[in-house]
């Protein structure tokens, strides 16, 4: 199927991702804060994620546990997500939870890379921590020794939208492994039937530069949300 023929159902994907992960999408013009159930629930590492929002042009959208929205929209009035967020924590209960923004980027059309890894089990030894998080197979690249160089997890947010996140040891840096793998995990969740995401902090100029090569454009979207410490 051609790429034009691919384009409205991958935007589809955008839509049901975002609708499902946040309880709505889209909305109109101002800051919207809608209720979820999915903000009281663990989310794909077990852990709390209270709230969550996604900014895209003309379209701010912020989700809160449902017993939490009178309260976030009565102080969300009039205020963007950015002067809202530091008091965001306290508004769903949690006072001392960090809050996090981050580039928000999206692909259906990955780059064309050479695949640079295998997919294999999280509790695989000799992978770090991080990857033990999933739940799932990884992507890892690893050196003709079995020795770790770079990996990629698949945080299902929901059916229809996969966040790709991606570490590389510190020795096997600048050999563009990590938008390998990028690009190659993108092509397995687009086969799954989801539509890839990737987000990162604004200051992490690495990440961009993966994010880009990989096939992530920044289209001025971006999210925030309020973690667990």
């Amino acid at each position: 199927m051609a790429d034009d023929e691919m384009a409205p159902v991958l935007d589809r994907r955008v839509f049901l991702h975002l609708a499902t992960w946040l309880g709505q999408w889209p909305a109109g013009p101002g800051l919207h804060v809608v209720g979820s159930h999915r903000r009281a629930r663990p989310a794909w590492d077990g852990r709390l994620r209270p709230a969550v929002a996604v900014v895209a042009p003309g379209c701010a959208l912020l989700s809160v546990p449902p017993d939490r929205v009178a309260a976030v929209r009565a102080r969300a009035v009039d205020r963007s997500i950015e002067r809202l967020l530091p008091d965001l924590p306290a508004l769903v209960g949690l006072p001392d939870w960090p809050t996090n923004r981050a580039v928000y980027r999206w692909s259906a059309a990955p780059a064309p890379l050479p695949d640079a890894g295998e997919w294999i089990a999280p509790t695989t030894p000799g992978l770090p921590a991080w990857l033990g998080l999933f739940d799932r197979p990884v992507l890892v690249a690893r050196d003709a020794d079995g020795g770790y160089l770079a990996g990629v997890g698949v945080k299902r947010h929901d059916v229809h939208g996969h966040e790709l996140t991606v570490g590389t040891a510190e020795a096997a840096r600048g050999r563009g492994l990590a938008r390998r793998l990028v690009a190659q995990a993108a092509r397995r969740v687009l086969d799954e039937g989801a539509i890839p995401t990737y987000r990162h902090d604004p200051d992490n100029t690495a990440s961009a530069r993966v994010a880009e090569a990989a096939g992530f454009p920044d289209r001025g979207w971006r999210s925030y949300g309020v973690d667990p410490p």
